[in-house]
């Protein structure tokens, strides 16, 4: 069993709060928390993506979408899009990617 907790995953290379939960051949998991007002620049992966929104309220764009995300939704967004993530609300946005 292999155990990991956010504070000992490693950080994500990018300036956000992100922790690598689980990296695998195809897939890997990161917590990620947007404190109020953060944004996650729009930017495109060679893979698809899936959001799961843990706590917290904001905004996911794309380049032709935008949609508002609460707690307990998932956001699946093709590979080669652009997306962006922005806290909008008065807490922490955690999220799992």
């Amino acid at each position: 069993m292999i155990i990991k907790t956010l504070t000992t995953a490693e950080k994500v290379p990018f300036n956000l709060d992100g922790r690598k939960m689980y990296t695998g051949q195809k897939v890997e998991l990161i917590h990620l928390c947007l404190k109020p007002g953060e944004v996650l620049e729009k930017h495109a992966n060679a893979f698809e993506v899936v959001f799961y929104i843990l706590e917290g309220n904001g905004i996911v764009e794309t380049d032709d979408q935008s949609t508002s995300v609460e707690p307990d939704m998932s956001i699946e967004i093709e590979s080669g899009v652009n997306r962006g993530l922005t806290n909008t609300g008065n807490g922490d946005l955690r999220l799992l990617v």
